[in-house]
């Protein structure tokens, strides 16, 4: 195992690991125990009491952080003609259609998010196994194939996410950088909090939200008091 940095060793103990910190304790922590000379992504894990193999307790949707995620997000839309002044007025990074479904198929998946339309979805199905393991697919579900393309656009470039439990039952999301001020690292990580409890599936038994940590790239993990989303 490799030797802590002094840093580390700093960091860690100013965590008190028996304690579970309100949202607005945890925040601020983070901020001081961050020590990297970059601007730190901060992040989120939720741990549900879901089994996600099970259709009724699968657990995913989408959350506007209402202070956005600090991160330069690269969008691609992919749309005709009659769309592309639509979609580069709304800030689009890369618009067009076949010249950039041509780029993919070579390989090309330099961007963070894909926009389209329903009438281009079947031209991006063969694409499938290039764009599904990378998380680029566009879904409806996240709003991400619409005939309101600038709206999509406005909508992921402003900060909104979409998320999905993994297997082991855990949400992971990033939800700022270690710039922002602690309260509003504080109301991204409540938003999606709330949301994660909204969509509580009907066939979750018990505690739904078995932990929260939040941590910072290279950080400990701070542990959330999740007492305060009990419903």
């Amino acid at each position: 195992m490799a030797k802590l940095t002094k840093k580390q060793k700093e960091a860690r103990a100013k965590v008190d690991v028996n304690k579970d910190y309100s949202l607005t304790e945890a925040s601020a922590l983070i901020k001081e125990i961050t020590n990297v000379n970059f601007d730190a992504s901060v992040d989120l894990a939720v741990r549900l009491n879901v089994d996600p193999r099970k259709a009724n307790q699968m657990v995913r949707g989408v959350v506007t952080l209402p202070h956005g995620t600090g991160k330069d997000v690269k969008v691609l839309a992919l749309v005709t003609p009659d769309k592309e002044a639509e979609a580069t007025a709304a800030g689009a990074d890369f618009v067009g259609l076949d010249e950039y479904l041509d780029k993919i198929k070579g390989g090309w998946t330099d961007v963070d998010v894909i926009v389209t339309m329903p009438s281009v979805m079947g031209k991006l199905g063969p694409l499938g196994r290039i764009l599904g393991p990378r998380g680029l697919m566009p879904n409806p579900k996240t709003g991400t194939v619409t005939m309101d393309v600038a709206k999509a656009v406005q909508d992921v470039k402003g900060g909104k996410i979409d998320f999905k439990v993994e297997k082991t039952g855990i949400v992971h999301a990033a939800i700022g950088k270690s710039s922002f001020d602690a309260e509003k690292i504080a109301g991204n990580a409540r938003e999606l909090i709330t949301t994660l409890v909204k969509l509580k599936p009907q066939a979750a038994k018990g505690v739904y939200i078995k932990s929260i940590y939040m941590s910072s790239t290279m950080s400990p993990g701070v542990s959330i008091d999740t007492k305060r989303f009990a419903e």
